[in-house]
């Protein structure tokens, strides 16, 4: 049995990044491509670690001001979090208070405008929500809502564009896929002048991404489905390239999820764990995650026990540049870049 203790570590306030480096391509990057070193970056040297044959894959997703600051009749703010669509035209969505708003009351906008009504409860803290006019509530987030930064951000973010990847397009998803915000134009055209090629594939990025795990062997847990798209033109490059690198863990849901069902769309409740058989990524590039997270379990799935020690590095290590700066943590943080250890390696957490 793996325990949800196996994927606990120590991290620090001060280490989590509450504003993203600039420009982009300067955040730092643990290279760990080779088995037996790890060599220190920058994100921007990610055009001299790909070369011909290999496929670069990015989730395009693009998040949906999804975060909607609401009041009852009686002046009770309430938030709703948008999370993803159902039928209809309601969405599920967390709403805090929920046991304060009770089925069928709408909610007002800050003028006192209708704005979205409340419906039944779906347990886990999700709630049917619907537009309270004629509107696409797609179109009342647009016009009301904020992009929905983690709760562990606290700094006011200047630019809200720069929680969004540069190539982002369909908007979908409630949480960036974080490992793309470290690109930028010039870089992919120089990893495209290198010889790799880049390519696409969508996961609307919702609760199941970041919804922590709450059992304590990891085999129980669940995960809520969340959409993806895979073409088969995608699919194919992969299978014919050298090596596959995916930037961030969403973009490894969304390859291995068509690989394992063989369906290009859909729904996918795919949970990643040590002993996982990989059937399309070799390379990965991510952010530090969280303690305990479905997404470190990924990363433990993808490297085996490695991943202990290189979090061990990145905490303990500085560079010798101006004001000393260790390695920052989470959405707004470093990255690292790692190969794929063998499922039997892996598998020994």
């Amino acid at each position: 049995m793996l325990s949800l203790t196996d994927f606990d570590y120590e991290l620090a306030d001060e280490r989590i990044a509450q504003t993203p480096r600039e420009p982009r391509d300067s955040s730092r990057l643990l290279d760990a491509t080779a088995a037996d070193a790890v060599v220190h970056r920058h994100v921007r040297d990610i055009a001299d670690l790909v070369g011909p044959g290999d496929v670069l894959v990015v989730n395009n997703t693009r998040v949906l001001p999804a975060r909607l600051k609401l009041f009852k009749s009686t002046g009770g703010a309430v938030e709703v979090m948008l999370i993803e669509p159902g039928s209809d035209g309601a969405w599920h969505a967390l709403v805090r208070p929920s046991r304060r708003v009770r089925p069928g009351v709408v909610l007002l906008d800050a003028g006192g405008a209708a704005a979205v009504t409340v419906g039944a409860d779906l347990g886990d803290g999700l709630r049917v929500v619907t537009a309270a006019t004629n509107e696409d509530l797609r179109d009342v987030a647009r016009r009301l809502g904020a992009v929905p930064l983690p709760p562990y951000i606290t700094a006011e973010l200047a630019e809200p564009e720069r929680y969004q990847t540069i190539y982002a397009q369909h908007e979908a998803s409630v949480a960036a896929p974080t490992a793309g915000l470290h690109f930028t134009p010039d870089l992919l055209e120089r990893c495209r002048r290198a010889g790799a090629h880049i390519l696409e594939v969508d996961l609307a990025v919702g609760i199941g991404t970041f919804r922590p795990i709450m059992v304590d062997d990891i085999s129980d847990h669940e995960m809520h489905a969340e959409t993806y798209n895979v073409s088969q033109h995608v699919l194919d490059a992969c299978t014919a390239a050298n090596r596959v690198i995916a930037v961030g863990t969403t973009t490894v849901r969304a390859l291995e999820s068509a690989a394992q069902s063989g369906e290009l769309s859909g729904s996918t409740e795919l949970f990643i764990s040590p002993g996982f058989e990989f059937k399309v990524v070799d390379v990965l590039m991510t952010n530090f995650h969280q303690p305990k997270s479905s997404l470190l379990v990924m990363l433990a799935a993808f490297v085996g026990p490695r991943w202990r020690g290189l979090y061990d590095v990145a905490l303990q290590h500085e560079i010798d540049e101006p004001m000393g700066q260790p390695y920052r943590f989470l959405s707004f943080g470093d990255a690292m870049i790692v190969s794929r250890t063998s499922t039997e390696a892996a598998t020994n957490v």
